[in-house]
């Protein structure tokens, strides 16, 4: 298993970019309820920033992270998604030609886990079926008013066979591994020539391995540019 490498500052951005060549493009959606901490997750990633006030994603937000995968340069579309019900028909239509999905719940609320299984039946109505999945259990930081155990949220992955991560945007605990995984492994099991987002209808096939912890080491050489 080869080590994983990245350097700390990260090009994060909605904007065009001078020369902007690439390999292929890499579609990564965030799904889950709303409050669950879904743009906190992507403004950590992206910007290793945290506010403590509540933003309301409306509709749909996205942020561009370039990296160099195994020597091959890859932009990575990340997608925020409202989880509001009233933008659940914006959303949706976001699922087709997507190639992985970060599903959040918030540990300190037990709604937003018992409402893992409806966004996986979204998932599975609205999309290929082939997409990369991981759960993320955010706001573990909050131990004192946690709802949701560890032990749940890794039996919950395991009976959807899918790794598990718990995280704090708040710390950055397990934000860039959870995010790396899930862009490493769809990385490994796609072939080198993944279609263009443009390509929609393209059918891609991904393994979804056993369960794995939420510290984890990644098999491919990941460097932002």
């Amino acid at each position: 298993m080869a080590t994983t490498t990245y350097e700390a500052q990260t090009i994060c951005n909605t904007g065009p970019k001078a020369n902007d060549t690439f390999d292929y493009s890499m579609k990564i959606l965030i799904i889950g309820d709303s409050t669950v901490g879904k743009t906190c997750l992507l403004l950590r990633f992206c910007d290793d920033n945290f506010t403590p006030s509540f933003i309301t994603t409306i509709g749909i937000d996205f942020r561009i992270r370039r990296m160099t995968i195994d020597d091959k340069k890859v932009k990575v579309q990340i997608w925020d998604t409202a989880g509001q019900e009233r933008f659940r028909t914006i959303t949706t239509a976001y699922y087709r030609g997507a190639h992985g999905i970060l599903l959040v719940y918030d540990t300190t609320n037990r709604i937003t886990f018992n409402n893992v299984s409806n966004w996986i039946k979204q998932l599975k109505y609205h999309s290929d079926g082939n997409i990369k999945i991981i759960l993320v259990g955010n706001k573990c930081d909050l131990e004192d008013i946690r709802q949701v155990s560890y032990e749940e949220g890794l039996e919950k992955a395991n009976s959807l066979g899918c790794a598990y991560f718990e995280t704090s945007a708040k710390s950055g605990l397990n934000v860039e591994s959870s995010f790396l995984y899930l862009i490493n492994t769809v990385h490994n099991n796609l072939n080198e020539d993944i279609p263009p987002l443009s390509v929609l209808n393209e059918n891609l096939t991904l393994k979804v391995p056993v369960s794995s912890p939420s510290t984890c080491c990644l098999s491919g050489n990941i460097t932002p540019i």
